[in-house]
């Protein structure tokens, strides 16, 4: 697929993930990214946003398998991966897949189940296979976690390791409408949803082939020595536990050129560095003095690297890129 198909089909998405969710393009735009990276993403938000809403009108616009677990903290990793039962005809065990074995996975409120539930995941996010007596199968391809959880109720819930956020391209917030778009959005559904109406507009052979086709887009030396520049910048610090890991510097990069196949360029800027550095990084970060305003202060540390941090401005040739 050449960069102007991978443009053309995340349009596509896009505009059909639009006609439900009213206001929010940007957030749109991103999640349309991050399935077309081959990444996963976490929606955080407070109740009623859309989170689930965005969730299902992304599967809906792709024609592929979906499945939905609604995590709880009586939910078991078997009924996230699959288990073995025994067939008294044929007098053995046989695996029955679990609804991991998909395209789209939506794993709603994930942060309600057990971390030993929470980990059955991943192996699938990480490797797109799962493991179980002994033997390893294969996920279907193309394979995406839309994952949400709220903030807000920390009773009954179990906060996300660290190992598994890494494992999430992006971390996104929906936000709440405003203005015009309420309005928007009571005249939408005043009769119908209108994710009911939606059909699919990609197939996953093209998104299999966006993501194989996105490595074509060009990322020069300067470009990437800030982004690992940007990287090391979050590990230091007084008040910073832990910071951006090599797969999260791998993962802004895959952003990065996807975002400029995105804006119909063969090329990455350091705008899309920058725009992408609070979703990609943040939470990668922990910083010290508890959970409560940990991703508040990593958010505000990401603000402070990217003022901080001098990046490469485009030549006028487009040869290359030298620092501001």
């Amino acid at each position: 697929m050449e960069i102007s198909g991978i443009t053309s089909l995340a349009s596509k998405i896009s505009e059909n993930i639009a006609k439900v969710i009213v206001g929010k393009n940007d957030v749109i735009k991103l999640v349309t990214t991050a399935l077309l990276a081959g990444g996963h993403v976490l929606l955080e938000d407070v109740p009623g946003t859309g989170k689930t809403v965005l969730a299902k009108s992304l599967a809906r616009s792709v024609a592929g398998d979906f499945r939905r677990i609604q995590f709880t903290p009586d939910l078991l990793p078997s009924d996230v991966t699959g288990t073995s039962v025994f067939d008294q005809q044929k007098l053995e065990f046989e695996f029955k897949q679990g609804p991991a074995f998909t395209n789209i996975l939506l794993a709603d409120e994930i942060n309600r189940a057990t971390p030993r539930t929470q980990s059955a995941l991943l192996e699938c996010m990480e490797e797109r296979q799962i493991t179980a007596d002994g033997e390893t199968m294969p996920l279907p391809a193309p394979f995406f976690v839309i994952a949400t959880q709220n903030p807000v109720e920390i009773q009954g819930t179990f906060p996300l390791p660290e190992a598994q956020l890494d494992r999430f391209l992006m971390k996104l917030s929906m936000g709440y409408p405003e203005g015009a778009d309420a309005v928007t959005l009571i005249d939408r559904f005043i009769e119908a949803s209108p994710l009911e109406e939606i059909t699919s507009v990609a197939t996953t052979e093209e998104i299999l082939d966006a993501q194989r086709s996105f490595s074509k887009v060009h990322v020069s030396a300067p470009v990437r020595e800030y982004i690992a520049r940007l990287a090391s910048e979050t590990r230091k610090g007084a008040d910073v536990s832990l910071g951006v890991s090599p797969r999260g510097v791998l993962a802004m990069l895959r952003a990065a050129q996807v975002a400029a196949a995105v804006e119909g360029r063969a090329y990455v800027l350091p705008d899309d560095v920058k725009m992408l550095a609070p979703h990609v990084f943040t939470h990668r970060m922990i910083m010290r003095g508890g959970l409560s305003m940990g991703a508040a202060k990593a958010r505000e540390r990401i603000e402070q690297i990217l003022a901080n941090t001098p990046a490469p401005t485009e030549d006028p040739s487009l040869t290359g890129m030298i620092e501001a």
